[in-house]
């Protein structure tokens, strides 16, 4: 009997080119320092249960779930079964983790915008989530039992769910700008995403920093991040340091921006995908 080797069609090879991208959105994510509060491959930030080797674990497995996701939308599947393919992907996440929840937040995010990269749309991708799944994702009964759930209870805030629902605005509006404004300037990718990184601080209700701080730590979060914006950002000549002494500050009060390192990725990913059209 012979073996016919058997070659992805155009699609699948699509799909898992945005399977790797989004993949590696997520250890873009990671290697960006200093974050405030925030897990990498320099220390652990405010997480006493969490290494780089988790997140770098979960990435890798995940780039399966990112790849189906994206086929997914090129057949113009329904939020669904996306939300079926996500639940997998937190099962394998967490098998590969030993338990930790390295990337949840970022399974809903990247898995909606890989399976809208996967439609081949002509508008952005969050504009195709907002249109295609927008509605789905309000009507949806998140779990009651999540921090986001909890926090989102507690001030009257959206969440990750409502910022899907709109077609991720702190992404397009928020971060890519900032982003693109070191990068303009001549700063690097680091420097660009660590800029990005406090532009989502400052603005958005971040539910991980209500979990950790209550409306207090969230209000110190956003405010440290505003003046560091304001001075400059990574753009000043002294904003390494500058950074680095609001991620010491956070730590000390335990406070992380799980959910705008969620959309440092998201942003990361669609800088990726849309910037090579």
């Amino acid at each position: 009997m012979i073996a016919v080797a058997v070659r992805p069609t155009r699609a699948g090879s699509a799909a898992i080119g945005i399977g790797r991208s989004a993949s590696r959105a997520l250890l873009r994510e990671l290697v960006a320092w200093p974050k405030p509060g925030l897990v990498s491959l320099v220390d652990n930030g405010s997480h006493d249960d969490m290494r780089p080797g988790h997140f770098v674990r979960s990435a890798r497995v995940l780039r399966h779930y990112f790849t189906e996701c994206a086929r997914a939308g090129g057949r113009g599947a329904g939020f669904g079964e996306l939300r079926r393919l996500g639940v997998a992907a937190e099962v394998a996440m967490t098998r590969a983790t030993g338990g930790v929840n390295a990337h949840r937040g970022a399974i809903f995010a990247l898995g909606l915008l890989a399976g809208a990269a996967g439609a081949r749309p002509k508008t952005t991708l969050g504009a195709h989530v907002r249109v295609r799944w927008g509605e789905d994702l309000l009507a949806h009964r998140r779990d009651p039992a999540s921090h986001g759930s909890h926090a989102a209870r507690r001030l009257g805030i959206g969440g990750a769910q409502a910022e899907a629902a709109a077609g991720f605005p702190s992404v397009y509006a928020v971060a890519l700008p900032a982003w693109r404004r070191v990068r303009e300037a001549g700063g690097d990718a680091n420097a660009a995403a660590v800029h990005a990184l406090f532009a989502l601080v400052a603005v958005i209700d971040d539910t991980n920093l209500v979990h950790r701080g209550g409306e207090i730590g969230l209000r110190f979060a956003q405010h440290a991040a505003r003046e560091f914006l304001d001075g400059g950002g990574m753009l000043a000549p002294d904003g390494m340091a500058r950074a680095l002494q609001v991620h010491r500050a956070f730590v000390a009060r335990r406070l992380s921006p799980g959910g705008s390192a969620d959309l440092l990725a998201a942003a990361l990913l669609v800088q990726n995908l849309e910037g090579a059209r």
